[in-house]
């Protein structure tokens, strides 16, 4: 099989289409992959990185208020599908997916008007402009939330969930903690701001060291890397806690992830589907600043279900963090409760799912 992949601008949208290509690669290790995104995402170094081929396209997404950015990206769009036909006509692929950002959008819609089976993937409850724009186009939409469906033309929508849950499930994480400086067998909140960290999140935690420091429960507490020397000189001052643990980033989340009893971070799509594959309880922390308040209503997903606890940013404080981390850790019943509400909404074989969604169509597509 010879596939084309294409979304980028952030992790969300890479790593699902990493995990996928993953889990073809393991069925149909022939399959010969292309990755179409833009030199300024972070798909042109994290693909590379993978020795996946990878071609760029020149585009930008639409600014939602009325601006003359836009007529400029209409003129990037259009140059950005011309430039997709003529990588299609060359590669020949027997499917195209999008996992999305705006770099999909001109690649999709090239292989619709070249008739290649197309699908997207959409990760979040709330769709964003581009997926919304090529559900016209292709041939089937996965979701990730049922709540997605409605956004999109009912007879192409499946649901999978989200791959990148299908490469947390079954790992073995034992002696990751003590490489951290932490114990085993304590109950541990796993607290993150995500890859790039969180400003909010690292000044309500700092203001909380000095009581988590008390606490018998432990912390493993991620900065982010642009973060990191600055909360490291906040820690010195305040002094080290032994059942707190800092460090700047973890390479290796997939493992470290199956020692954790809660995680408290950001409600974007990715890290719900692991924590609810692994069936994690969670404290969100949804990101204000991202399109439609996608992530609150992500999160919203997860509480409604029992399944997490909601803190609004602008109601965050170190005060509310300890209480919710206490209700959580302190509480063995209300924590099995909320890792069951967890699991349940979890989708361990979303590759697979997608996978098939795939392969149907390239089948259907021969025949």
């Amino acid at each position: 099989m010879k596939i084309i992949v294409s979304g980028g601008g952030t992790g969300g949208h890479v790593y699902p289409a990493l995990a996928l290509i993953r889990t073809i690669k393991k069925k149909h290790p022939d399959t010969t992959f292309l990755y179409i995104g833009t030199e300024k995402g972070l798909e042109a170094n994290i693909i590379r990185r993978e020795n996946i081929p990878f071609e760029a396209v020149e585009i930008t997404g639409f600014k939602r208020s009325f601006s003359f950015e836009n007529i400029k990206t209409l003129v990037r769009f259009f140059k950005g599908v011309k430039r997709s036909k003529q990588i299609i006509k060359e590669f020949k692929p027997d499917a195209v997916i999008g996992t999305g950002g705006y770099v999909s959008a001109p690649v999709v819609y090239a292989a619709a008007k070249k008739k290649v089976p197309a699908v997207i993937h959409e990760q979040n409850s709330v769709p964003g402009l581009t997926n919304k724009f090529l559900s016209r186009y292709v041939q089937k939409v996965a979701i990730c939330f049922e709540s997605a469906k409605e956004f999109f033309p009912a007879p192409k929508v499946m649901l999978t969930g989200n791959p990148r849950a299908s490469e947390v499930v079954g790992k073995d994480g034992r002696g990751e903690l003590a490489k951290l400086g932490l114990k085993e067998n304590v109950p541990t909140a796993l607290i993150t701001g995500g890859s790039r960290g969180a400003r909010p999140i690292n000044e309500a935690v700092i203001k909380s060291l000095t009581q988590l420091a008390n606490k018998p429960y432990q912390i493993l507490y991620i900065t982010g890397e642009v973060h990191f020397e600055t909360v490291k000189r906040e820690v010195e001052l305040i002094g080290d806690s032994p059942n707190v643990a800092v460090v700047p980033f973890i390479h290796n989340m997939e493992e470290v992830l199956t020692e954790i009893d809660v995680v408290v971070g950001r409600a974007g799509a990715t890290s719900l589907a692991e924590v609810t594959a692994l069936g994690l309880p969670s404290i969100l922390i949804p990101s204000p600043y991202v399109t439609n308040n996608h992530q609150e209503k992500n999160a919203s997903v997860l509480t409604s279900a029992g399944a997490a606890t909601m803190l609004l940013e602008k109601d965050l404080s170190s005060q509310k963090l300890i209480s919710a981390l206490d209700d959580i850790l302190l509480d063995d019943k209300k924590r099995k409760n909320m890792s069951e509400a967890s699991k349940k909404l979890g989708m361990p074989d979303a590759s697979d799912r997608l996978y098939n969604i795939l392969l149907d169509l390239i089948q259907s597509g021969r025949n």
